[in-house]
């Protein structure tokens, strides 16, 4: 009797989706021009009206190679979390990484560059980010945080990150629906808690679509940040209200002078970096 090893992937990429048809193709093209073919890629919809459905009826038949698994699933759920859920439910791969629709990989050669970093097989892996900047021809770079600094917010944006699936299993790890704006945080939080090596690269991973649910609701994903804090007990009750406030100061500040914002976060960044490499 013949028995064959099933083979997992590297990534596996999650999209999660609903009306932003642009928005997906642009993730689409830059998954596919992606000179590393060791991946799959998994759609979420949360039952689109527009010409999502298509589009992906389409890819499920049109795919650059055979090797390049994609699945997708369309159906209605209670959130963006709920719909991540799923994909982690569906993810075959090592490492998870989770690109919503209008998100972008880096550059062609993201994935090829993150493979060998995989061999050591940690837990988590994390890296720099761009953000559209103006008429969007530009972009911003975003040093990613050292990890240990979480406690301050996100260290990098989320589709910086890579979360090893065996983690997420052993664990039992999911993102919960008690949180609407940061549980991309809580999830992050706990699953830190549970790493034992994390690497980080100095490297841009993604460009990330500006406008997203924690953007336009800065002071709830504050105050969520807060007692995910507290319930985790990542830090003692006055400095979390320490970092509460100097959140909401510096969102402030950002928003009434962004250039003596950037001056100062500039300034903060490079002591701080002078200070610390990530690790």
């Amino acid at each position: 009797m013949t028995t064959y090893k099933r083979h997992f992937p590297a990534f596996s990429i999650i999209t999660i989706t609903l009306n932003n048809f642009s928005g997906l193709q642009k993730t689409y093209k830059s998954i596919e021009k992606q000179n590393f073919t060791d991946y799959e890629w998994i759609v979420i919809d949360g039952e689109s009206t527009d010409e999502t459905i298509n589009f992906l009826r389409q890819r499920r038949t049109t795919t650059r190679t055979d090797d390049i698994p994609f699945t997708f699933i369309s159906e209605a759920d209670n959130g963006i979390y709920d719909a991540m859920n799923k994909g982690i439910e569906q993810a075959s791969g090592h490492y998870l990484i989770f690109l919503n629709a209008g998100d972008e990989l880096a550059n062609k050669s993201t994935l090829k560059i993150l493979y060998p970093h995989t061999k050591k097989k940690p837990n988590f892996i994390y890296g720099d980010a761009l953000e559209p900047q103006g008429n969007k021809e530009t972009h911003i770079y975003k040093d990613a945080k050292r990890y240990k600094d979480l406690a301050w917010g996100m260290i990098t944006h989320h589709q910086a990150m890579l979360y090893r699936r065996h983690t997420i299993r052993d664990h039992k790890l999911r993102y919960t629906l008690r949180y609407h704006i940061a549980s991309d945080y809580d999830f992050t939080a706990r699953f830190l808690l549970k790493a034992k090596q994390t690497i980080y690269i100095s490297k841009p991973i993604c460009i990330f679509e500006q406008g997203g649910i924690s953007q336009q609701n800065a002071a709830a994903g504050r105050k969520e940040q807060y007692l995910i804090r507290e319930e985790l007990n990542m830090v003692s009750q006055p400095k979390n209200l320490w970092i509460l406030s100097v959140q909401t100061t510096s969102w402030h500040l950002k928003n009434l002078s962004p250039a003596l914002y950037r001056g100062l976060k500039s300034m903060f960044l490079w002591l701080m970096k002078a200070k610390n490499k990530p690790s």
